[in-house]
């Protein structure tokens, strides 16, 4: 692993290289493809998105790290009962996604009912800038909260809406769980899971 692969803690000051990152990752991702629709005004919405995601919520609950082109939001087990966003996180997002805030409320309530009923690590969000895909960036920040999850001896939980992204998580030894598509019509969602690795 190269110095520039090596996870760091995303502090506040890193909000907007995270969450240009993140959108840069999530670019072709069926779920926010669906959030925001117009690919002229895309990347710009989801800059805001993760951005609000990452200082609002998941930077004061979870274990936010990012390399040189990638970055993950980890929830602990002792947060899982805030994994979902909260009532102020939400209006904020719903004045960024405009005409599809109604879908997005709706998202967030089904995520909020649908939470784990076990302590596990849960992984928000990852992802890597298309042009260092490859390269082992996302795949080091991966390394580092399953080596986390695995110390607790607890398993770690993810969604992913994007088929092509299913083998990657396999290869860490996730499996699907679950399927379901976002209320409103919208895409499908593969529930994962990952037991502990005891040493």
């Amino acid at each position: 692993m190269t110095r520039a692969h090596l996870p760091k803690a995303a502090t506040a000051d890193d909000a907007t290289t995270v969450a240009r990152v993140l959108a840069r990752a999530f670019h072709d991702d069926p779920m926010m493809c669906w959030f925001f629709p117009d690919a002229a005004t895309r990347e710009t919405g989801m800059r805001r998105y993760f951005a609000t995601l990452f200082t609002r919520q998941y930077s004061r609950i979870g274990v936010c790290e990012f390399t040189g082109a990638a970055g993950a939001f980890w929830v602990p087990p002792t947060a899982l009962d805030r994994a979902a966003p909260d009532a102020d996180t939400v209006r904020e997002l719903t004045e960024i996604l405009g005409d599809t805030a109604d879908l997005f409320r709706r998202a967030a309530e089904a995520a909020g009912a649908a939470g784990p009923a076990e302590p596990a690590w849960y992984l928000a969000v990852v992802g890597a800038d298309p042009a260092a895909q490859g390269q082992g960036h996302g795949a080091a920040l991966l390394r580092a909260g399953l080596a986390r999850a695995d110390a607790d001896g607890l398993p770690v939980l993810l969604e992913s809406s994007k088929p092509e992204n299913l083998p990657f998580y396999e290869h860490f030894g996730f499996r699907v769980v679950g399927e379901s598509a976002l209320p409103g019509g919208g895409p499908v969602l593969w529930a994962m899971r990952r037991e502990p690795v005891r040493g």
